[in-house]
């Protein structure tokens, strides 16, 4: 049961606030300072409610490595881009560093750009439409 919690937690909070920091820190066409300040702050809180989760337990669930690792994790690597400092988040940091240290983890990151490590300025207009301008019908095919 709490692995299912945990990992509802991630698909309905971290991850889509993660991500909404990370599109107006990195892909947003123009800054929006609202946006930033709002999704930089609730990524915030969130990243405490997982360093508070991690005070006395290895992984998010309990004792065991599970999915609720796996789904988490990957919106804490690019914690700089969402505004994050891991020093302010002890607990998260240990566990972010200990996950990233498993082999299957180092093989799955090997060769792969940090995400939102920079502003991407350098975005076509054609690669901006793709990643960002569809909808359901420019999708359909």
């Amino acid at each position: 049961m709490e692995v299912l919690k945990w990992l509802f937690w991630q698909v309905g909070g971290l991850g889509p606030m993660a991500g909404q920091i990370g599109h107006f820190n990195v892909y947003a066409p123009e800054r929006v300072p609202y946006a930033i300040e709002r999704y930089t702050k609730e990524t915030n809180r969130l990243y405490g409610v997982l360093d508070r989760r991690l005070a006395d337990r290895p992984y998010i669930a309990g004792n065991d490595y599970t999915i609720a690792d796996i789904a988490a994790y990957p919106w804490i690597v690019p914690h700089a881009g969402h505004g994050q400092d891991l020093n302010d988040f002890p607990n998260l940091q240990r566990w972010f560093e200990g996950v990233g240290a498993r082999p299957a983890t180092q093989r799955a990151y090997a060769g792969v750009e940090r995400a939102y490590s920079r502003r991407r300025e350098d975005i076509s207009d054609d690669e901006r439409n793709v990643l960002l301008g569809q909808t359901a019908s420019s999708t359909a095919r």
